[in-house]
């Protein structure tokens, strides 16, 4: 009989659909060569699992990535696993034999179990979680759904993403709010200067605090918490963006202190692409607008939020997939390993003449993404060479104060793939 342990195990690879993988030669190389591989290292503790390349070179077999180019781009958007890529497919075709049974009575019954998975995974109540299809959609529903009169006041941050930014604009030409402006100097690891930057620009007339968990730029942290706590203290409502946050490091929505929490699953979970959720504090829900209208009823209903219509239900419920494979590699091991692949890229070029770094290497303040700028030189010029002479992906940010290069691995990078950018990195400093 299996020991307990081997059998949870081997339950979990049955999970994302490599239970059989012991069966031989049937199942597929890569999948055979990651069951032997988690069964080595299961033991390992996650900070030594973290430079393990063995290990890490197994979890890279399990997506498709392209072999002619370096992505390191995963801040945009990131490749699915090939356990997910099936369940899509094999949810799409499914659907395309009787979309109208398939889909509404087949597909959409498993909704209710995804809502439980994402909220154990989330860390809040299955009630408070409703399904999107990005982080966008699901941070308008807050911002243009708080109610809101001419006068109140919103605080947010210059380093915020475009498309929040351009929501609370509209929101203030149309309503007549005004738009409360901090300017982070960042990178920092100082987290009260951080808060601070957010307290002072309290009134008596801010009503809602605008906070993203992680900058989308140069990967600055900020210490959402202490924010939250200083905003609720004075009765400020508190929405945070965690686009890059979730399934990146760890934390539970419910110990952030937000009221609204939108994100994005095809990023750092690795779900399909146009997949995403928004947390709403349950005794927030009946008076913030839902985007789409809801039939009367649902006031207090999160799943007021979901009436889209006609959707991609194949997408949607290729998340399980998704977090299974979150699961089965660890939050713990996958937060180590990130914070590992970008400290390993920028400890190796941050003495190199003319070279800046536009991020912390400290735990906390940092974790997969990376900024890097070469003196005198544009982001556009160090991008392009990295692209045309080594073919590494990236982008060239120049936002607010913010001015580099964004370098941002996922789980399949290898650190032989980061040597090539610290030799593409170095070659240009000194041109």
């Amino acid at each position: 009989m299996l020991a307990p342990s081997r059998r949870n195990f081997l339950q979990q690879l049955s999970k994302l659909g490599l239970g059989s993988l012991f069966i031989g030669a049937s199942v597929p190389a890569w999948s055979r060569q990651l069951e032997e591989t988690l069964s080595k290292f299961r033991s390992m503790d996650a900070e030594r699992l973290a430079s393990e390349e063995d290990f890490w070179y197994s979890i890279q077999q399990a997506y498709t990535v392209s072999p002619a180019i370096i992505n390191l781009n995963n801040g945009g958007v990131s490749p699915s696993p090939k356990v997910v890529q099936e369940a899509m497919k094999r949810y799409h075709d499914l659907s395309n034999e009787g979309p109208s049974y398939f889909m509404w009575r087949i597909l959409d019954q498993g909704r209710e179990p995804l809502r439980a998975n994402l909220a154990r995974l989330a860390g809040c109540d299955p009630e408070e979680l409703a399904i999107q299809r990005n982080a966008s959609e699901a941070l308008e529903t807050a911002i243009f759904g708080i109610p809101l009169r001419a006068g109140d006041e919103v605080v947010l941050s210059k380093q915020d993403y475009p498309n929040m930014i351009n929501a609370w604009k509209q929101r203030e030409k149309r309503d007549g709010i005004k738009l409360v402006w901090i300017n982070l100097e960042l990178p920092s690891e100082d987290d009260n200067y951080l808060t601070q930057q957010y307290v002072k620009a309290f009134t008596n007339r801010t009503r809602v605090v605008h906070i993203t968990h992680i900058i989308n730029w140069n990967g600055q942290i900020l210490p959402v918490r202490k924010i939250a706590d200083q905003a609720r203290s004075r009765g400020i409502e508190v929405l945070v963006d965690g686009a890059h946050s979730f399934a990146h490091f760890q934390f539970r929505i419910d110990e952030l202190g937000a009221d609204y929490f939108g994100t994005s699953l095809h990023k750092w979970l690795s779900a399909c692409i146009g997949t995403g959720f928004l947390y709403v504090r349950k005794e927030k829900i009946e008076k913030l607008y839902p985007l789409f209208g809801a039939p009367a009823g649902q006031e207090t209903n999160i799943r007021k939020f979901e009436n889209l219509g006609t959707r991609p239900f194949f997408i949607e419920q290729a998340i399980g997939k998704a977090i299974e494979f979150q699961e089965m590699i660890g939050a713990e091991r996958k937060e180590k390993r990130l914070h590992y692949l970008k400290n390993y890229w920028m400890e190796r070029v941050e003495k190199l003449p003319g070279v800046e770094l536009g991020t912390s290497l400290k735990p906390g303040f940092a974790c997969a993404i990376g900024l890097v700028s070469v003196k005198n030189r544009k982001p556009a010029e160090l991008d392009q060479f990295l692209f045309n002479k080594y073919k590494i992906h990236t982008v060239g940010i120049e936002w607010e104060n913010i001015k580099g290069v964004r370098i941002t691995p996922h789980v399949y990078t290898t650190t032989r793939q980061l040597d090539t950018l610290v030799q593409a990195i170095t070659e240009f400093a000194k041109t």
